[in-house]
Formats: structure tokens, sequence, C-alpha cells
């Protein structure tokens, strides 16, 4: 079990870790970014592999977004909201869609 700090690497031996959340200190609702780099026996270092992990709220519905990484110029494309939940209890019954422009 590992407190995760924002920018702190924690080193194991192990494939496997567990975050432990300090109940005075929760991980902030929303999408949470984690990476893992890898060293071998010979100390060779791998790219980076990230990952996100939607830390959901109690109470209001959480929105996840699909859509396909690449898209060809002029074609068109699908956008899926489907795996969007209620951790709640409650059930999604409306969708919003708003394209907010490129990548800053």
């Amino acid at each position: 079990m590992a407190e995760f700090i924002i920018g702190t690497d924690i080193s194991t031996d192990v494939p496997t870790i567990e975050v432990t959340i300090n109940k005075d200190k929760p991980l902030p609702i929303g999408r949470q970014r984690f990476r893992l780099v890898v060293v071998d026996d010979s100390g060779n270092v791998s790219k980076a592999d990230e990952l996100i992990v939607i830390i959901a709220d109690q109470d209001a519905p959480t929105a996840v977004l699909g859509a396909p990484s690449v898209v060809a110029t002029g074609a068109s494309f699908g956008l899926d909201g489907s795996k969007s939940f209620d951790v709640g209890g409650g059930k999604v019954v409306k969708y919003v869609w708003t394209y907010v422009g490129p990548e800053r």
C-alpha cells in the first residue's frame, strides 16, 4: 500500500501496488493520471505508460466520453457517452455535447 503524492515516484520490486487513500485527503473528484516506468535487470528504462482513473462523485453523475483516438481529415466520427454513470444510484438521462475547439 502506498500513499501517492503528485509528482513523487514510488519504486517497488513487484508489478502491482495499492493506492492508499487518506480519509482526510482523498483524491479529488475527476480524472487522475497515473504513470508507470519499468526498469529491467540491465538498467534499461522503459518509456512511460499512463492511464486515467476516474474518481466519481457520490452525488452527481460522472461523464465518460469515448471517441476514436485517430480520425482521417474530412472523415465523420462518433462520440460515445454510454459509459457515463452515477454511483449514487441515479440514472443518466440526458447528454449535452459541446465542441470546445483545438487542444492548446
